[in-house]
């Protein structure tokens, strides 16, 4: 009966027999919710940490395929200049060939000429000798 009206007033006794304001009921449930709060907190800071590592990781792997990704654009820009460069030298190449064609048509043609002229001349020479 003492135990019933103390239990109405809001008081208990624990297991070592000391008074409490909580039923043993609730203040086991409390701390094991406290433990499970300090578990789950522990819980969190260890994920947080493990994200934030994996931030880090994959902050690292975004930088490194930068710079990847920059080294290919200035190997494919340096292809393309090495191409185009490479263009501009066989267009002058084939500038010079055409170039070198016409002269030596111009000079063919100057050659047959200068034999047509030795050739006349040659027999200009025979008609004196002859004539003489």
């Amino acid at each position: 009966m003492a135990e019933e009206a103390m239990s109405r007033a809001g008081l208990h006794f624990d297991e070592l027999n000391k008074i409490r304001i909580l039923d043993p009921e609730n203040a086991t449930q409390t701390t094991e919710l406290g433990e499970e709060c300090k578990e789950f907190t522990g819980n969190i800071s260890q994920f947080q940490k493990i994200m934030n590592s994996f931030e880090q990781i994959m902050d690292d792997a975004s930088k490194e395929v930068d710079k990847v990704k920059m080294k290919a654009i200035g190997s494919r820009n340096m292809l393309k200049s090495m191409s185009m460069q490479q263009e501009a030298e066989q267009q002058q190449l084939r500038a010079q060939i055409n170039e070198k064609r016409l002269e030596l048509e111009r000079l063919r043609k100057q050659y047959e000429a200068l034999v047509n002229e030795e050739k006349q001349q040659n027999e200009f020479i025979e008609q004196l000798i002859l004539q003489k």
